[in-house]
């Protein structure tokens, strides 16, 4: 019976070893790529192991390195920022949200999942945005407009609330003379520790990762983040190529598919080495409700 146990361990290992090669490769390659000649992308396609390396498209990309620096600076403080806000807020919503005892309960639950299912529209929002609160060429561009996307967010932070913390905790707390405050910084908030760094990781990736607040509300380059200008050298890059195949000009040194790899990699690298310090609380808290102790 132990024998066909460590078996069956033995195997399953083997299949997440195999599932874990799986979802590594797609980055190995992405990088290797990104560190290969680009006659050599062009002639032999993709290849694991680099046979030609080069770092041309990294010395495009890096060209005026106070921009790329700079833009880095941007997107972590509007990433930092954002976060913290959008994390208050979501909580200061979800907790009364998972009281019983909250009066019309049913009424602002459903305001909040009716703003998931429709909204204003681009044009609206775009209106609203740049002509009573003139945040364009600001930046409160990049972080006030996703801080009324978090209805999602909100309503898991309810369902974790209201599944995992028993309501004799609160009575408890209360009994002993606690206010609500009291209750929610020094009761509620510890024990929902791992949906709050969920939630932290996703809005934080969303942030590091929104390029499409930069690209409605910001023209002047000091406010872009490394997604806006990364998404532009792309664009000025294949207008570059556009007008040289069209005007006759040899542009083949130009590194134009390593330097797609490199962009990824750039934009992609710093969320990649954040996420196992995450990892943990992660894992708890997509399980929202799964195992009630």
């Amino acid at each position: 019976m132990v024998e066909k146990s460590r078996k069956t361990q033995i195997i399953f290992h083997f299949i997440m070893i195999i599932l874990c090669i799986f979802c590594l490769f797609p980055f190995l390659l992405l990088i290797v790529s990104s560190f290969t000649d680009e006659h050599v992308l062009i002639q032999e396609g993709y290849s694991i192991i680099p046979r030609a390396f080069s770092v041309a498209a990294y010395e495009y990309i890096f060209a005026n390195s106070a921009t790329i620096f700079r833009a880095y600076g941007t997107t972590i403080g509007v990433t930092v920022v954002g976060t913290v806000l959008n994390i208050a807020l979501t909580i200061l919503f979800a907790y009364p949200l998972s009281r019983r005892d909250l009066p019309h309960r049913n009424i602002w639950s459903f305001i909040v999942f009716f703003t998931m299912l429709f909204n204003g529209g681009l044009v609206p929002s775009y209106i609203m945005w740049t002509q009573y609160f003139h945040i364009r060429n600001t930046y409160a561009a990049l972080i006030v407009p996703s801080l009324m996307m978090g209805a999602f967010y909100v309503i898991m932070m309810r369902t974790n609330l209201a599944q995992n913390i028993p309501e004799e905790v609160l009575e408890a707390a209360r009994i002993d003379g606690a206010s609500e405050w009291q209750i929610l910084f020094k009761v509620v908030m510890p024990m929902a520790l791992p949906i709050i760094a969920t939630l932290m990781l996703l809005v934080g990736m969303a942030y590091w990762n929104d390029w499409m607040n930069g690209l409605y509300y910001l023209t002047q380059k000091k406010y872009y983040t490394i997604q806006v200008l990364l998404n532009n050298m792309l664009q000025d890059l294949q207008v570059l190529l556009s007008s040289s195949f069209s005007a006759n000009v040899d542009m083949s040194s130009m590194p134009s598919t390593s330097i797609k790899m490199a962009i990824a990699v750039v934009g992609a690298l710093p969320v990649l080495c954040i996420y196992p310090f995450f990892q943990r609380y992660f894992v708890k808290g997509i399980t929202i409700g799964a195992v009630k102790g």
